[in-house]
């Protein structure tokens, strides 16, 4: 279990909050030094923002103690590992291992291309990519199938995706994770919100007749990232963008069913451009509109694992997702949360 600090010794271990080495709409994070001569990071709750109660900035309180209690039960090499934690009236903080390579958002940048095309460059080889993803998705099959209650963490994005210092990848921030409190019988638990960032959350967190909320939505999330890390467009941003241009699988789609067109950006040799292939393949097939058509975590670890001969073109992502936030952003002035009296099920299957 985790070790419950006191804010006194949070302060002496981060040398009064000196290093900052993070941000994020929770708070900050520090680098801290622990007795044993190790190196931590502390994430320091900013818990006197007034954001409203539907954003998430708003919910820290509960995101707090559902990060506790959820990663406090994971013991897994792709999940971030959680050493303790301080809870002093209004002072929050959650004490993590230190990942020396940072999140995976700093290793790959956005820079717009032609037409409707905005790729992604990164520090990181391929095979690097792909090992990286491949431990990612590995993960994410833990929380859902692994633990003793699934988790489902709803958001999957390359900020939440920490490097340690050999680039394993360790999945991170588990304030918006959910349990399935009445464990794997009981396969119904409530979400009344919409939850995770724009452009990684699955179409059917916003339109309820897509199917149920379930562990399939952290499969769209994954899909986008594959799709990132690959060198194609960075996540969707309906909310900005033009929406001939935001919904950007149809071209993807285009790509890979051509066999002889160069998937991976850049000068590459044909093993790399097969790495990158495979990763948009299983990219597509996750980011599928109707969760049904989803494969689970357990089969997209296969498929990862697997040779690019074996996978088959899924069907082409039609565009409903795009459309329905754009609905959702005009219809609504809480753009990207559901109605406060509309509750949402979410059905914990496997």
């Amino acid at each position: 279990m985790p070790v419950r600090y006191s804010y006194y010794h949070i302060k002496k271990m981060t040398g009064g909050f000196k290093d900052k080495i993070g941000q994020g709409g929770y708070g900050s994070v520090y680098k801290a030094k622990l007795r044993s001569g190790s190196f931590a990071a502390v994430k320091l709750l900013d818990v006197n923002n007034k954001a409203p109660s539907t954003t998430r900035a708003g919910r820290k309180g509960q995101d707090f103690m559902n990060e506790v209690a959820t990663i406090g039960r994971i013991h897994h090499a792709n999940v971030a590992h959680l050493i303790g934690y301080c809870s002093e009236g209004s002072r929050q903080a959650l004490v993590y291992e230190f990942m020396p390579n940072g999140s995976l958002d700093k290793h790959i940048s956005h820079h717009e291309g032609g037409g409707d095309q905005c790729n992604t460059a990164s520090s990181l080889s391929l095979e690097q990519l792909y090992r990286i993803s491949l431990g990612v998705a590995r993960g994410i099959e833990y929380l859902h199938s692994g633990c003793d209650m699934q988790i489902l963490h709803f958001d999957i994005k390359p900020h939440n995706i920490l490097l340690d210092e050999n680039f394993t990848p360790k999945i991170s921030d588990f304030g918006l994770a959910r349990l399935n409190q009445a464990g794997r019988d009981n396969n119904i638990a409530t979400l009344t919100a919409a939850r995770g960032t724009i452009g990684y959350m699955a179409p059917e967190l916003f339109y309820k007749n897509i199917g149920g909320v379930s562990y399939k939505a952290d499969v769209y999330s994954f899909g986008v990232l594959l799709l990132e890390m690959t060198g194609k467009r960075g996540n969707l941003n309906a909310a900005e963008t033009d929406q001939s241009t935001a919904y950007f699988p149809s071209w993807v789609h285009n790509e890979v069913s051509m066999p002889e067109t160069p998937i991976a950006v850049g000068e590459v040799k044909e093993e790399e451009d097969n790495i990158a292939k495979k990763m948009v393949m299983v990219g597509l097939w996750c980011i599928q509109t109707k969760p049904d058509d989803r494969p689970p975590m357990n089969k997209v670890v296969e498929m990862l694992e697997g040779d690019l001969e074996s996978l088959q073109l899924p069907p082409k992502p039609f565009m409903f997702a795009a459309e329905a936030i754009r609905e959702n952003k005009e219809g609504s002035s809480s753009s990207f949360v559901l109605s406060s009296d509309y509750t949402q099920s979410v059905v914990i299957s496997n």
